[in-house]
C-alpha cells in the first residue's frame, strides 16, 4: 500500500459497516457500504449524516461524529490507522461512532473583577467561584450569581462544596493566601432577586503560609487542605462548642453581629518539602496530594503516614483521582504535559497515559465524573483541553479566555466552566459524555 500515492488514495474502497450504541433516529442501517479508504473522522462523519439523512428523518440535524475501531479513536485517515494498527480489510470493517465530544454552544462570559482561580460545578444545581479579589461567588447560571462569600483578606485559592447533594442548606469550604480555610452555609434554593452577601460560619486557622488547596472526605465530615507550609492539615467540618474551637464577635456600627467558630487542626500530614498545590480525597482513609517537590504522595488517614510517592521531575500544580475504578492519577504542572498514573500497576513511576498538546504549564485537571476514559485539561496557553484515554490527541480545544486559564470543572455532566487571568468564567455547555 503506497501512502503517497493521492490516485490510488481516492480511488481505493473498504467494506465497511457502522454500528452504534445510540438510540435512533441517530442508527445507520447495519448494512456494509464502501467508502474511500483516504477518508479522515470528518469524511466519516459526513458519510454517516449522509446515511441519517436517508432515512427520511424530518427533525434529523447534522452531528458531528467521532469514529472507534477495536476500542481505539481514530486521529488519522482510515487507511494510515489501519496500517499502523495492522488491521486487515480483506473482512468487513466494522466502525463504531459515537457523538463527537466537543461543545455545541458557548454562554456569555461571567466577568470578574480579578482573576478567576478557583472553581467547583459539583452540584448540578450551582457552581462556585473564586477570586483574586478575595470574593467567593455562587452562580444558579451565566452571569447569575446568587450569594457573594465575603471575608477574606487575600485571594481565595481553592474552593468546593462540601455537600453537593445537599438539602435546603448547600456547606463550602475556601482556601486564600491568607492563610486560613473558610466554612460557609447557604439555601441554594432561596429566591433572590440579587446576589446576598454571606459570612463564613467557621474559620479555620492553623497554617502558617498562603492555603492553596481544599478536598472534602467523602462523608462530608471533615476536609484537607494543602498549603504553602508544605502540610495538609485535616479539620472538622461539625463542631460542638467544646474543644478546639474559640468563638469571635464582632462590632458593625455599633452593634454586636452573629458569631463566628474558630478551629484548629485535627491532624497535619508532614512529608512534603515545597507547596502542597493540589489534594484529592476519595476514599475515606485515603488522601492525595501533588506538590512543587515533584511528588505526588497517597496519605493514610488514619496513621497519617505517607503510604507511597510517585516523582515526575516536574513541580505540580494539579490533581485528580478518577478513570476506571476511580483509581487513575491525574496530575499537570511545570510543563505542557498531562500525566496519568495507574497506581495498581507495578513500577507505577511511569505513567500510563501522557498527553502534550499544550504549549505552557498544566494549572488544571478533572476526570469526568461518569466515565472511565474522559477528563479536561486547562493550561497557561489559554485553552481548555478534552481528552479521551483511547487516543493521544485532544477531543476538542476550547478556547475561551484571552490569557492564562487557571482553573476548570465539569458541569450538569455535559459543561465545562473555566476560569482564567482574563477575569472571566466561561461555560462551554451541550458536550455529549457516553
Amino acid at each position: 500500500m503506497d501512502m503517497d500515492d493521492d490516485a490510488e488514495g481516492t480511488s481505493r474502497r473498504i467494506q465497511v459497516r457502522f454500528v452504534t450504541k445510540l438510540k435512533p433516529p441517530l442508527k445507520v442501517p447495519a448494512t456494509a457500504i464502501a467508502i474511500p479508504a483516504n477518508l479522515t473522522r470528518f469524511g466519516l462523519s459526513s458519510v454517516v449524516n449522509s446515511l441519517l439523512e436517508a432515512t427520511d428523518n424530518p427533525d434529523y440535524k447534522p452531528e458531528p461524529f467521532d469514529f472507534l475501531i477495536d476500542g481505539e479513536l481514530v486521529r488519522m485517515s482510515l487507511e494510515e490507522f489501519l496500517v499502523v494498527k495492522g488491521i486487515s480489510v480483506e473482512k468487513i470493517l466494522e466502525i463504531e461512532y459515537t457523538k463527537a465530544v466537543a461543545p455545541r454552544k458557548e454562554e456569555d462570559p461571567s466577568l470578574h473583577d480579578d482573576w478567576v482561580c478557583a472553581v467547583d460545578g459539583s452540584s448540578p444545581r450551582f457552581f462556585l467561584t473564586g477570586c483574586y479579589d478575595g470574593l467567593g461567588r455562587v452562580w444558579k447560571n451565566a452571569g447569575l450569581c446568587t450569594h457573594i462569600l465575603e471575608g477574606h483578606s487575600d485571594a481565595i485559592t481553592s474552593i468546593t462544596i462540601i455537600n453537593p447533594e445537599g438539602g435546603e442548606t448547600s456547606t463550602l469550604a475556601t482556601t486564600s493566601k491568607d492563610r486560613t480555610v473558610r466554612l460557609w452555609k447557604f439555601n441554594p434554593e432561596e429566591a433572590i432577586d440579587h446576589p446576598v452577601k454571606i459570612r463564613a460560619f467557621k474559620i479555620l486557622r492553623g497554617h502558617k503560609a498562603s492555603v492553596q488547596s481544599v478536598a472534602v472526605q467523602t462523608s462530608g465530615e471533615m476536609v484537607c487542605s494543602g498549603s504553602w507550609d508544605c502540610t495538609i492539615n485535616l479539620w472538622q467540618t461539625h463542631f460542638d462548642t467544646d474543644g478546639d474551637l474559640s468563638i469571635k464577635k464582632r462590632k458593625v456600627g455599633g452593634q454586636v453581629e452573629e458569631s463566628q467558630l474558630e478551629g484548629e487542626a485535627v491532624s497535619t500530614l508532614v512529608g512534603h518539602t515545597q507547596n502542597v498545590s493540589a489534594v484529592a480525597w476519595p476514599l475515606r482513609d485515603t488522601i492525595y496530594s501533588a506538590s512543587w517537590d515533584h511528588s505526588v504522595r497517597k496519605w493514610d488517614v488514619e496513621t497519617g503516614k505517607d503510604l507511597s510517592d510517585i516523582f515526575c521531575g516536574k513541580a505540580l500544580n494539579c490533581l485528580d483521582i478518577g478513570g476506571e475504578g476511580s483509581a487513575l492519577i491525574a496530575a499537570g504542572g511545570s510543563d505542557p504535559v498531562l500525566r496519568i498514573w495507574d497506581p495498581r500497576k507495578p513500577g507505577t513511576s511511569a505513567p500510563v497515559f501522557q498527553f502534550s498538546s499544550h504549549t505552557s504549564w498544566i494549572s488544571a485537571c478533572k476526570w469526568h465524573d461518569n466515565s472511565w476514559f474522559h477528563l479536561l485539561s486547562a493550561s497557561y496557553d489559554g485553552k481548555v483541553m478534552l481528552w479521551d484515554l483511547r487516543t493521544a490527541w485532544p477531543l476538542s480545544v476550547i478556547e475561551s479566555h484571552s490569557d492564562k486559564v487557571l482553573c476548570a470543572d465539569w458541569w450538569k455532566g455535559d459543561s465545562v466552566i473555566s476560569g482564567g487571568a482574563d477575569s472571566k468564567l466561561c461555560i462551554s455547555s451541550e458536550i455529549p459524555i457516553q
